[in-house]
């Protein structure tokens, strides 16, 4: 037998995937609007040991009573293949959309963030605020509160730059995502 790798039969039970880097994904998920449906979708994600970074919900359509779950994940792109394909057999969701895949795909974070500060940290704590475009919502003598909407990778960095101005708390609705152009995502 030749030591060539090559030589060796495929096996049907190829862990070759192990190695796969993880990637970020955005769902979209429409499910109808009735109770246990979120349960039953965060389910699926923790029985199975898949991680949620980001998970927001609302009502799009009340005339069909239909809800948009909007979930962020990681894993190898075979996991994720296969948490979609678990989310379409699920009986009340209608679609599964991989919004990261999509060219049209926008995705937004809302944050609102506390910094605590005075004199020259104050002001460079606006200065910062200017350059990222965020608002300031509400000011006291002794803090500011920002309203900053963006990419999640742009909220970190502000949260960051702010960290040793006196960030002091943070809450972020969680990740937001559309299709561009006319048709429904």
């Amino acid at each position: 037998m030749s030591s060539n790798q090559t030589d060796i039969p495929a096996s049907a039970y190829d862990m070759s995937h192990i190695d796969e880097a993880d990637e970020r994904r955005t769902l979209a998920i429409i499910v109808d609007n009735e109770p246990g449906v979120l349960g039953r979708v965060v389910g699926l994600f923790s029985a199975r040991g898949y991680n949620i970074e980001s998970l927001t919900v609302a009502e799009v359509d009340r005339r069909r009573h239909r809800s948009r779950i909007t979930v962020v994940t990681n894993g190898s792109p075979q996991m994720l293949e296969q948490i979609e394909a678990q989310l379409l057999r699920l009986v009340p969701v209608a679609s599964v959309t991989d919004m990261t895949k999509s060219k049209r795909g926008v995705e937004r974070e809302l944050a609102l963030i506390k910094v605590a500060g005075t004199g020259d940290k104050r002001v460079e704590a606006l200065r910062i605020a200017e350059i990222f475009r965020a608002r300031v919502i509400d000011t006291t003598n002794e803090s500011f509160i920002f309203e900053l909407t963006g990419a999640s990778d742009k909220i970190d960095q502000f949260c960051a730059l702010m960290r040793p101005l006196g960030l002091n708390e943070v809450s972020r609705t969680g990740v937001l995502s559309i299709k561009r152009g006319a048709e429904p995502g």
